[in-house]
């Protein structure tokens, strides 16, 4: 499991739980599943209206891999790049066969094949760009699908409350007050339980999910680069260097572009230096 999202979830939940139950004469009226099935009900619906099946399918996919730890894994990238860099200058190219089938990484395992079976420089460049430009607007579009849903989910919320607030005005002259408050707190709920989803739910996943996508196209480069220098015959120690200085580098990009975003939302973008834009 995620440290932070684990964290993340378990403060939100606290955080709601907490407050209803400190403020709330009766915590389980808080609990109203009509409204739920509304905003989640509708919210689902109007996803399916806007994207194919096989798009909204893949929301659980997402959902199962922003809760899980996966790690880049960008040392052992490194280390096996400098290692098949190792036996291709030395003649070796069985051994750098043997090193290659150790190799996890399915990009970087397919530009060690292409070096291997002596792919021009150009095609090789051009195959992972490609591959990489992919990966990010596949990745970006699943993330869309929750951005989406974040906006659906107030949305409904409204609608829940619109059916609430006409149940009571009907109701007006001929239901009891304990009635008119079953109707009130229905409309009100409907749209407690659509900010909720939003906010704590479907935008927190879309911009995790972002963040994974930007830190997997920056380890993308980082191979790519790492190939070409051995297309090009530089020696492993000049590799193994190269690479260590260009992950760090995209490490603090990835910081300043994130700490201009935050600063973007509370109007100080202005004084921050600009993240460096990525390599495609």
């Amino acid at each position: 499991m995620n440290l932070s999202t684990l964290i993340g979830m378990l403060s939100g939940i606290a955080i709601v739980v907490l407050s209803v139950m400190l403020t709330a004469a009766d915590a389980w009226s808080f609990i109203n599943l009509p409204g739920l099935a509304i905003v989640l009900g509708g919210t689902f619906a109007a996803t399916l209206l806007a994207y194919p099946l096989r798009d909204v399918v893949r929301v659980f996919k997402i959902l199962w891999i922003v809760l899980r730890n996966e790690k880049m894994y960008a040392e052992d990238d490194q280390r096996e790049l400098v290692e098949v860099a190792r036996q291709l200058v030395q003649g070796r190219i069985a051994n750098a066969e043997d090193q290659l089938n150790q190799v996890q990484n399915p990009f970087l395992k397919t530009g060690l094949q292409l070096l291997i079976d002596r792919t021009p420089t150009e095609d090789i460049a051009e195959l992972l760009e490609w591959r990489i430009l992919r990966t990010k607007l596949k990745e970006r579009a699943e993330a869309q699908v929750y951005r989406t849903m974040a906006t659906f989910a107030p949305a409904f919320g409204m609608l829940g409350t619109l059916v609430g607030l006409v149940n009571m005005l009907h109701g007006m002259g001929q239901s009891s007050m304990s009635e008119i408050g079953v109707d009130m707190a229905f409309a009100l709920l409907t749209t407690l339980y659509g900010v909720v989803l939003a906010n704590m739910l479907f935008k927190p996943i879309a911009i995790k999910f972002e963040r994974r996508t930007e830190s997997r196209v920056q380890l993308m480069n980082m191979i790519l680069e790492g190939i070409l220098l051995i297309a090009r015959g530089r020696s492993p120690a000049y590799i193994r260097e190269y690479l260590a200085t260009f992950f760090a580098h995209v490490e603090d990009e990835l910081d300043i572009n994130e700490a201009n975003d935050i600063a973007a939302k509370n109007g100080l973008h202005e004084g921050l230096g600009k993240g460096k834009s990525e390599r495609l």
